[in-house]
């Protein structure tokens, strides 16, 4: 009887102590529901966040488009194995048709090296398409993120590495399937179309690096007590595309003289800095994409029609971007923000280009709450287009994570 009660007693104390060695909490914050096992060993989030929003789209002499949808709704799963240096994330957002965006393991053989394989964002696009949806100065993304991007995820092996305190360097190298996300068509039978995509990016930080994830937004919500400078630059080169961004699946195909398929190359260069100090923040970014491999180009299986020099806009999003945005975030978490965008398309005497010549204006507010984990957004957008009519775009957004 002695000897059962004994045993009895050293399980419940191996029990006790494996609970004391498991945690779990829940806040408002990008780890949402969090789970620690094996004295913090191995760590397992659930989290998201959902955007309400109200859209009023006028364009002149046309009648209003008013909108009232859920924005975005997140889910994702994500965990680490300290220890074995591994993490993943499986990130959706059920307002897409197609939901799944992010599907990655990584691997963290050094403090200074992550290895990544998978679909997830890539680097290799504008600064302000890195950031995440819910991370955003304003209601939406950019026009420059918009016209040259779709989600931003891509699938294929990533890079990064990170040197420096005082003066940082962060080389990043990627290549990709080029169809950007679910990149290999509806199913098993529809095939990966053209080559590779193969690029870099490198941002320098001359100033030091800024406070914990004060760099992964453009508002200075951490209010950096000396002034932070990012400056980087990204290039890239997809090896035949079907897609006006390279993030698609077979929207057009183009042939040689054979009938076979003679797919155009299609390039990427994004510029940008990132200044923030107490409050203040100021991002500048420029973008400009071409086009190579269209000689003796077909539109059409049977090799009659040619593609003309300048009906290649008509397929893919060519030509030259800039945005310039600032803004202030009062210590109270109010925000005033203000953004200017230019576009001047390769072929501006194409009336069919696919990247419009236009100017863009628009005015923001915004009212964090908890960080950014809670936060209220309006924005009002004017689009003046050289060919078209005057646009007006008016939002407002609430956004929760959980």
């Amino acid at each position: 009887m002695k000897k059962i009660a004994y045993i009895a007693l050293l399980i419940y104390a191996s029990n006790l102590n494996a609970q004391e060695n498991n945690t779990s909490d829940f806040q408002l914050d990008d780890k949402g529901l969090n789970f620690t096992f094996n004295e913090g060993a191995y760590e397992f989030n659930i989290n998201g966040f959902i955007q309400p929003s109200v859209s009023i789209e006028k364009t002149k002499n046309q009648d209003s488009n008013n909108t009232f949808n859920a924005r975005r709704t997140f889910f994702m799963i994500g965990g680490k194995a300290m220890q074995e240096k591994v993490s993943f994330l499986l990130q959706t957002d059920f307002s897409l048709s197609q939901p799944l965006l992010d599907a990655w393991i990584a691997y963290h053989p050094y403090e200074w090296l992550t290895l990544t394989g998978g679909q997830k964002q890539s680097f290799l696009n504008n600064r302000e398409m890195i950031y995440r949806e819910d991370k955003l100065q304003f209601t939406d993304r950019n026009r420059l993120s918009k016209l040259y991007s779709k989600t931003g995820r891509e699938f294929g092996l990533f890079i990064e590495t990170k040197f420096g305190k005082n003066f940082g360097i962060a080389p990043k190298l990627a290549i990709t399937s080029g169809d950007g996300r679910n990149s290999f068509g509806s199913d098993s039978r529809d095939s990966d179309l053209g080559g590779v995509k193969i690029g870099g990016r490198l941002d320098i930080y001359p100033l030091g690096y800024f406070s914990k994830n004060n760099d992964l937004y453009t508002a200075d919500l951490a209010h950096e007590e000396t002034v932070k400078i990012l400056i980087g630059g990204a290039v890239s080169k997809n090896k035949g595309v079907t897609n006006a961004v390279g993030e698609g699946h077979g929207d057009f195909i183009f042939y040689d003289n054979n009938g076979k398929n003679n797919l155009a190359d299609y390039s990427q260069a994004f510029a940008d800095l990132l200044l923030k100090y107490n409050g203040f923040s100021f991002l500048a970014e420029y973008a400009n994409a071409s086009a190579s491999n269209i000689n003796r180009t077909f539109i059409d299986q049977t090799a009659t029609t040619i593609l003309a020099p300048q009906q290649i806009s008509e397929y893919l999003i060519l030509g030259d971007t800039y945005s310039f945005q600032t803004g202030y975030v009062t210590k109270k978490g109010l925000s005033f923000d203000l953004r200017y965008e230019n576009t001047a398309p390769e072929f501006k005497e194409n009336s069919a280009s696919l990247l419009p010549e236009s100017n863009s204006y628009t005015l923001g507010i915004t009212k964090y709450f908890k960080y950014n984990n809670i936060k209220i957004q309006g924005a009002v957008t004017n689009i003046d287009y050289s060919q078209g009519e005057q646009t007006i775009i008016a939002e407002f957004v609430f956004q929760i994570g959980f």
